[in-house]
């Protein structure tokens, strides 16, 4: 893998934020860390951690959930801690998409899909309806979903999970963003539809040069994804590193508990080699 951290220029988001609750101890402490165009960061951590928290502050949303967040995040040349409302609006879902958990819940049940699509396009685009419908097509057939109008009259009832998850990641990268935040996108899904939708995230980073924030609290998607993994445990990155190196030579006590955490097949089929139990004491898959 090559170097992805040798030229400062290709930062893209380089954050550093603390967060909370009213008036409750920092759910985020100083978590620092950046990420390349093009990159594919993990971030990894328990549930409650801070991940949710984190993604929600870099969209400047964090207000919706009564929380607050101090810092900076720069991202491509800006501060958006300085920009206004108006300005983020016009950023969000246009240079940074968003991907939940929840497909069906993050979907409007009374709106068929393409009405939602088409809502999601021209939020960001005034032009005809029709580069508006093309746009919609071409980007379903690129997360490998039916664009026939039977698909698109469709409601979100009418989908599996897993087609649901499909529209909600065409619907983040309909306008192409620098960067997307997927916060646990495959926590609803089966391990078959999981392995697919990983492999759709890697080819859209590739096929875009857009970066990706995976949250989860799976180490195994994270690496199976990931150019490099963060580790978050109580509000604190505790760790940040390639991830072949993550899972070699874990250096923190939390990231050694999570790294022995994982069954050894688990273990051997990722390093793609037969694997000794030595990883959290340093030596080598």
């Amino acid at each position: 893998m090559r170097n992805r951290r040798a030229n400062k220029l290709d930062t893209l988001l380089s954050i550093k934020l603390s967060a909370r609750y009213g008036s409750k101890p920092d759910v985020l402490r100083e978590v620092a860390f950046s990420i390349d165009r093009g990159e594919i960061l993990g971030l990894v951590g328990p549930s409650g951690c801070g991940k949710s928290t984190l993604s929600l502050a870099i969209l400047r949303l964090l207000h919706l959930k009564r929380g607050e967040a101090r810092g900076s995040i720069a991202f491509q040349g800006r501060d958006l801690m300085q920009l206004s409302e108006r300005e983020m609006r016009a950023l969000r879902g246009r240079e940074i998409g968003l991907v939940l958990q929840s497909p069906l819940a993050s979907l409007n049940p009374a709106l068929r899909i393409g009405s939602q699509l088409e809502e999601a396009w021209r939020a960001h685009v005034r032009g005809p309806r029709a580069e508006c419908q093309a746009e919609i097509r071409r980007m379903l057939e690129t997360v490998s979903l039916p664009s026939d109008e039977e698909f698109l009259r469709r409601y979100p009832s009418q989908m599996s999970v897993g087609q649901a998850q499909r529209v909600l990641i065409g619907m983040a990268v309909l306008h192409h963003p620098a960067l997307l935040l997927a916060d646990e996108p495959t926590s609803a899904l089966d391990p078959v539809t999981q392995a697919e939708i990983l492999k759709l995230f890697a080819d859209l980073s590739r096929r875009f040069d857009m970066s990706i924030l995976y949250i989860s609290h799976d180490l195994l998607s994270v690496a199976a994804i990931s150019h490099r993994v963060a580790v978050l445990s109580a509000g604190q990155i505790v760790e940040c590193a390639e991830t072949a190196q993550v899972f070699r030579n874990p250096r923190h006590p939390y990231t050694r508990a999570l790294v022995d955490s994982i069954p050894l097949q688990a273990l051997n089929d990722l390093a793609g080699r037969p694997a000794a139990r030595g990883a959290a004491s340093g030596q080598r898959l």
